[in-house]
């Protein structure tokens, strides 16, 4: 088996091997994968955070040993704690990362950095602050940074920062932690999760207090959350569809 790490800034992850195919999730700078199947110019990848699998273009990764794959998984990972900020490669070029890069593989690609960085596990209380820094983030399909997001990529981007470990995708996410009766036992850093009207949950929010959640729908934005689902004030309707809330920490 081969390893990689993405020396980008934003890698588009693929449900086949081919650019116009679906994108289904994203790698950032810094993250490691398992390559799974090596093509001319495609490789099936397994993310090494949370197991998602797709394909990425050959160029776009960076192969490593099985030693240095598993010298990532057993380091505390530091992440990239500004909207924008650079590292600088080894022929001194400045590379652009984004909220939420994995900073600290940044030495095995030769590069440097010298930004500001978040490491290790932080209270729910912190989860909040760091949903505010998506607001008006645009929403993409597979996104998972500030200039394009989905709802789960949303959520685990937020929990991620934190050291706190959420799935992919919305119904994923809502097997974890331990649901409430009642929006008023939730805190704010609990998840809210949405269903369609064929009962599969597709959509996912973080309660804030006073009875609003903030959510990728459009743009990251912020909504009224009661026992029914999310509230749009702008359009004076509902949206979303509440389902189930948890508490993941």
């Amino acid at each position: 088996m081969q390893y990689g790490i993405c020396h980008l800034s934003i890698v588009p992850v693929r449900a086949l091997p081919d650019d116009c195919t679906e994108m289904v999730s994203q790698l950032q700078y810094g993250e490691h994968v398992k390559v799974l199947e090596q093509r001319k110019k495609w490789s099936r990848i397994r993310v090494a955070y949370d197991g998602y699998e797709g394909w990425v273009s050959n160029d776009q990764i960076t192969l490593v040993s099985e030693n240095v794959y598993g010298e990532l998984e057993d380091a505390t990972p530091s992440y990239s704690s500004d909207i924008i900020s650079h590292v600088c490669t080894s022929d001194d070029i400045l590379l652009p990362i984004l909220l939420g890069s994995v900073v600290s593989s940044a030495k095995i690609l030769g590069h440097t950095f010298e930004g500001s960085t978040i490491e290790g596990a932080h209270p729910k209380s912190c989860l909040v602050d760091t949903a505010l820094l998506y607001l008006k983030a645009p929403y993409q399909w597979g996104g998972k940074t500030p200039f394009g997001i989905d709802s789960s990529g949303f959520t685990q981007m937020v929990y991620k920062i934190n050291g706190h470990h959420l799935r992919r995708n919305a119904e994923k996410q809502s097997q974890q932690g331990e649901a409430l009766s009642f929006i008023e036992e939730s805190e704010p850093g609990d998840l809210a999760f949405f269903d369609n009207s064929e009962g599969i949950i597709d959509h996912v929010g973080i309660i804030l207090k006073d009875n609003y959640v903030i959510h990728s729908h459009g743009h990251v934005r912020i909504d009224r959350l009661d026992h029914t689902g999310i509230f749009n004030v702008e359009e004076k309707l509902y949206s979303h569809t509440l389902r189930v809330i948890k508490k993941v920490i």
